[in-house]
């Protein structure tokens, strides 16, 4: 707990999306919730402005359009012939939830998605530094972390927080404010439920079973933004479940490991036993992906009796090559087993979306097809994905020396939008071919 005259006031802010193109695949900011609930129980008060919270449509599952207003582009990227957005509340909502605010803050803490998303952090921290004269901004998240000295430099904020977890956010904030901290939670939150409460409407709540991956795809970013591999008790993971369907009545959850089937006997296999034998019924969602080499008949079947609707297997590419170059986590036979085990537990080919990765660097598009093809043969949905450069992650050394764009020292650049790696072996074009060949395909 904090100690003081009265309760430290601290506001949270989640800044808009802007890019040429946004869908909310349940998105939130699971870290900032994380350090409000920790704010929050240390005594602090909390208030949080979520900008993407606003939707043009929501579908049934969580997902959905966020509102989006076109922008000016930024100017490295006025060369690009696409309209550009600001995803999420119109700015004079912004101003509207910040003027009804009834006590000034003492720091406000900002937090950062895509590096390449940066002008819509730029924006929140300009608007809420005018709006709050002379109170401190905090900004952290994966571009603070990714781009450390573009955002020391260009961002407006008074402190950039590198990566770290939220005790040490915590520490941070309670130091600025000149409180002293008593804590004695350890640096993996096992205790504490993400702080979902602080919106007034849920369609969704995510979830972290663990943090960190054990594998080092040199594509990912996963070991620079989390230090180790450390994982929740199974049964404190179905406590967390239960109360959000149960008190809160949210009918879907979308998993953010980065690892969630690693040593299944150990972790998911009992929090998927548990949350069967409860009788909790929900729909739960991975995005960010599953191992596919840890898909068992018997983790299969969890899968399918557990009510995982929306399943992704990251299997990236069907050549061998690049498999072993990206960090050998899958191979093509452990793919085609898994798509078996998944059929027989009774997903359908449609429901088995399977990730593939398009625009790496020197990946011809030859490799893509190739890919995509056996993932149909397979009897699963190929889903093309581009590849966007992640700084100080082994393959973006490579990625430097084959992109036409300054992706070192511009993170707009990085944007996978834009098809930073193309060349004459595999061009935007030829990215474009793909998807509309896959979409109808999959309208077939």
């Amino acid at each position: 707990m904090v100690t003081g005259k009265h309760s430290p006031h601290i506001l949270l802010v989640n800044p808009w999306i802007t890019d040429f193109a946004a869908y909310n695949f349940w998105i939130k900011p699971l870290g900032l919730l994380y350090i409000a609930s920790l704010l929050r129980e240390s005594g602090f008060q909390v208030t949080l402005i979520d900008c993407l919270d606003f939707y043009s449509k929501t579908k049934k599952l969580g997902d959905g359009n966020f509102f989006k207003t076109k922008i000016v582009k930024p100017l490295p990227l006025r060369s690009i012939p696409r309209h550009y957005s600001r995803y999420g509340i119109p700015e004079e909502l912004l101003l509207k939830r910040l003027s009804m605010i009834e006590e000034k803050p003492g720091i406000i803490g900002i937090t950062s998605g895509m590096t390449y998303w940066y002008p819509g952090v730029f924006r929140a921290i300009e608007i809420t530094k005018t709006f709050f004269k002379k109170v401190p901004v905090v900004l952290g998240g994966i571009y603070a972390t990714l781009c450390y000295d573009h955002a020391r430099k260009h961002s407006g904020a008074d402190i950039v927080f590198k990566s770290g977890n939220e005790l040490e956010v915590l520490k941070l904030f309670s130091r600025l404010m000149g409180l002293s901290l008593k804590t004695h939670h350890s640096k993996f939150l096992t205790d504490i439920f993400p702080s979902f409460n602080l919106y007034s409407h849920l369609d969704y709540v995510c979830i972290a079973t663990s943090r960190g991956c054990p594998f080092r795809c040199t594509y990912c970013a996963s070991p620079i933004l989390s230090k180790g591999f450390f994982r929740r008790d199974p049964f404190k993971v179905v406590e967390e479940i239960q109360y959000w369907t149960t008190l809160h009545r949210v009918n879907n959850i979308a998993f953010y490991d980065d690892a969630l089937l690693i040593e299944p006997s150990k972790h998911f296999i009992p929090i998927m036993k548990e949350v069967i034998q409860k009788g909790i019924h929900c729909n739960f969602h991975t995005p960010n992906a599953l191992h596919i080499k840890e898909i068992d008949q018997t983790v299969a079947d969890l899968l399918f009796q557990g009510g995982f609707r929306t399943i992704r297997l990251g299997f990236e590419s069907s050549d061998e090559a690049m498999q072993i170059e990206t960090g050998r986590k899958v191979n093509n036979q452990e793919f085609l087993q898994t798509v078996r085990h998944l059929r027989r537990a009774g997903y359908s080919g449609e429901e088995i979306g399977v990730y593939i990765m398009a625009g790496l660097p020197g990946q011809r598009v030859g490799e893509a097809e190739e890919s995509i093809a056996f993932v149909r043969e397979a009897g699963a949905q190929p889903i093309l994905v581009e590849y966007s450069p992640i700084p100080h992650t082994p393959l973006f050394e490579k990625a430097k020396q084959f992109s036409q764009f300054d992706i070192e020292n511009e993170p707009l650049f990085q944007n996978n939008s834009i098809f930073p790696c193309q060349w004459d072996g595999f061009t935007l074009a030829d990215f474009r071919r793909l998807k509309e060949e896959i979409r109808r395909e999959a309208m077939v």
